[in-house]
């Protein structure tokens, strides 16, 4: 009986945060966001509105769920499910206080979780039968398989400077250096890709508000939408956690040496406001220009520096590299 309850209450101690900092966030961002306009933002629901959050979930989960009349109804449900679970079930391998389970593969294994995402995205556009969302479920496709070719080959060159596959490699490789100094084009590169694969501005060509009016999510209303929404601001929070993972030493801080996981959240978290500092500062790309940053700039740049990182160790050890 005491395994039930752990095999149960282990997941909730780790979704029930989540999805309070997704909610939170989301409140963050229309007050950032206010104030670099010279405005507001949420002040009037609770103090300095802060139950904001909470009065737009109710308000959208008890909204009448509205399905199309030709929409396949099976899939019409299960795709917008299936974007919250994949985005949460990403979490397990992170090095929270109490991670859900330690797995020797776990940059793989999100990976792996994060490209099936493309299936909850094209199966709502498909699903709906409307010409509409099946046009933007294939620029969202597109835009995210693209980017996911540049994320893969910047894990692979962190993978061979940290010496192994799992996040707590990379948490002891950084114990003296963050890979922040010697490897800025990459962290540079991989943070403009993380923005591109979270439908962030200015890559939002998926759910441009102002022309597309949320692209292949435009048939969905009321709790299916706001599965979307949650999938969507979880899978930002975990972005910047694995940024900071990855390239600025996630435990480690000359200021707080000791406190490992405020350091963490410190630097997930300067990173997220930095992805709203972006929303409030650049206009959006053209889909020309968005594809062309990828293949063109992005997609040669990170060849070139995988085999740099790759042909530097053996260098430096004197061995010649492999035929």
């Amino acid at each position: 009986m005491h395994e039930w309850i752990i095999l149960i209450s282990n997941p909730l101690l780790c979704i029930i945060p989540i999805l309070l900092a997704v909610a939170f966030l989301t409140l963050l961002e229309r007050k950032v966001l206010g104030y670099m306009q010279l405005r507001k933002g949420p002040n009037v629901v609770g103090p300095y509105g802060l139950l904001q959050p909470i009065a737009d979930g109710v308000k959208l989960f008890i909204k009448e769920p509205v399905r199309p009349y030709a929409s396949s109804p099976i899939l019409f449900l299960i795709a917008p499910m299936l974007a919250l679970t994949l985005a949460l079930t990403l979490w397990m391998p992170m090095p929270t206080p109490y991670p859900i389970t330690d797995i020797n593969l776990g940059i793989l294994f999100i990976l792996a979780i994060s490209s099936l995402a493309v299936y909850s995205i094209l199966g709502s556009g498909w699903a709906s039968n409307s010409k509409y969302a099946l046009i933007g479920a294939l620029r969202a496709v597109a835009q995210t398989i693209s980017y996911e070719v540049s994320l893969g080959l910047i894990l692979l060159s962190t993978i061979i400077l940290a010496g192994g596959f799992t996040l707590h490699t990379f948490n002891v490789a950084q114990e003296s250096i963050w890979l922040l100094a010697p490897s800025w084009p990459l962290a540079a590169m991989w943070y403009i890709s993380t923005l591109a694969e979270t439908n962030r501005a200015p890559f939002d060509l998926t759910e441009g508000e102002s022309e597309l009016v949320s692209g292949f999510n435009v048939e969905y209303a009321g709790g299916p939408f706001a599965l979307f929404f949650l999938a969507e601001y979880s899978n930002i929070l975990l972005m910047n956690t694995l940024s900071a993972i990855l390239f600025l030493g996630a435990f480690h801080s000359p200021l707080l040496p000791e406190i490992t996981t405020l350091n963490l959240m410190t630097k997930a978290s300067l990173l997220s406001i930095l992805f709203l500092w972006v929303r409030a500062s650049y206009p959006r790309f053209r889909y020309d220009q968005l594809m062309h940053l990828i293949w063109k700039n992005f997609l040669p740049i990170t060849l070139a520096l995988v085999l740099l990182c790759t042909a530097l160790p053996l260098a430096l050890a004197g061995l010649p590299p492999q035929t």
